[in-house]
């Protein structure tokens, strides 16, 4: 019999409650989700564990009010791994932490080489974690006792993994470091929703035309209202390769659609009407889509010396600086400086000071520590590289 046990009782989720308030220092929260399995994104288990309370593990669907659990632990600080990946599921639960430390990124500001949660345990603690159950679907009821144990496991040792990184921290001289990127995790805004997700079906570019671009999008949206319905991951439905392929293949009735063999997927012939309408009505659309769409996506670097030569020579004079900087502070060069922030201000650069340069990276989203640490050097370096242009015009001319 497993130590541990879901609670999808309202009395016993309210004794938990009280556990925990009366519980020591910060909280650890964790969520399991169903994603590939389900069409949304919600939780369907949360974790939580507080010295001096215990381990607890919640069913949201079952109990549907966590007014009680927010009440009791949400002054504390809690303590999450990977928390962007969590705190939208918590938030749909109007969980809402004050403030947090996230050990995954904790790890990462401080140089460690692996940050996968099993990594941090076994080197910050020496315990060793089976992470089996990883990309389990969480929606199934009863959870077997395996399951329950690894979701346990996932919260008990986090609090004593987080004080070690912590004292780390003030070893490396990065808590100040630290505090701004957990508060900016814990602000940050979500991006908006995309103008036209459908385009983000996997293997559309070999799709050519508008016509079939607006069949393709049919299917997309017929796909997407399906899977919403059935609360099921809409690639379990019908993959997106399916959905290319039955645009390629340009059936001309509902039987040589049934017909294709590249057509799969558990819902592709017991939805085959559904299907099929939403080809017709792609073929009839007259709003069709374009074929090339504006977007504010910068290109590869590899066609920067191309397009906009002057901008190739900043960025290639800039990023060796940033990542020599990211390696004396012993940390990956994204956690320094978003990659995009640097090409961004490379590619359309303000005026080559400082200032300017701190400005549009604060803009962009860059913390204060990190415009601290890099705006001087991306701004020596803009300088550089337009005098070596200079230069070598004049050897030129």
């Amino acid at each position: 019999m497993t130590e541990y046990s879901v609670i999808d009782d309202r009395d016993e989720f309210e004794r938990a409650c009280a556990l925990l308030a009366e519980g020591e220092g910060p909280v650890a929260v964790d969520v399991e989700r169903a994603s590939g399995f389900r069409y949304s994104q919600r939780a369907y288990l949360v974790q939580v564990f507080r010295r001096g309370a215990g381990v607890f593990l919640f069913d949201p669907p079952a109990i549907g009010d966590f007014t009680a659990l927010q009440s009791a632990i949400g002054g504390e600080e809690w303590v999450l791994h990977a928390a962007s990946q969590d705190l939208p599921s918590l938030r749909e639960l109007e969980l809402e932490p004050t403030s947090l430390f996230d050990t995954e990124l904790g790890s990462r500001l401080l140089g460690h080489d692996h940050v996968g949660l099993a990594a941090v345990v076994e080197e910050t603690l020496g315990i060793t974690l089976k992470k089996e159950h990883s990309a389990a679907d969480w929606s199934t009821r009863p959870l077997p006792d395996a399951w329950l144990d690894y979701a346990a496991l996932d919260v008990l040792h986090l609090v004593d993994v987080r004080d070690v990184l912590a004292a780390e921290l003030v070893e490396q001289d990065k808590v100040e470091i630290a505090a701004e990127e957990f508060a900016a995790t814990l602000t940050r805004v979500p991006k908006p929703p995309r103008t036209d997700p459908w385009r983000r079906l996997s293997g559309l570019h070999r799709v050519r035309g508008p016509r079939n671009l607006a069949v393709a999008r049919a299917l997309w949206e017929a796909r997407e209202q399906y899977a919403q319905q059935q609360d099921v991951s809409p690639g379990r439905l019908v993959p997106d390769r399916s959905l290319v392929a039955a645009v390629l293949a340009a059936p001309s009735s509902k039987h040589a659609l049934a017909s294709l063999s590249d057509f799969t997927g558990r819902a592709s012939r017991t939805q085959l009407d559904r299907w099929w309408a939403a080809i017709e009505q792609g073929r009839a659309a007259t709003d069709l889509p374009k074929e090339r769409v504006p977007s504010d996506t910068l290109p590869p670097p590899r066609a920067w010396s191309d397009r906009n030569p002057e901008a190739d020579a900043r960025l290639k004079a800039a990023r060796p600086l940033i990542e020599a900087r990211a390696a004396e502070l012993n940390m990956p060069t994204e956690n320094l400086l978003t990659p995009d922030h640097l090409r961004r201000v490379a590619w359309e650069p303000p005026a080559a000071t400082a200032e300017a340069i701190g400005i549009e990276l604060a803009n962009l989203g860059a913390r204060p520590w990190q415009i601290a640490e890099t705006a001087q050097r991306i701004a020596d370096a803009f300088v550089e590289a337009a005098q070596s242009v200079e230069a070598a015009e004049e050897a030129g001319s």
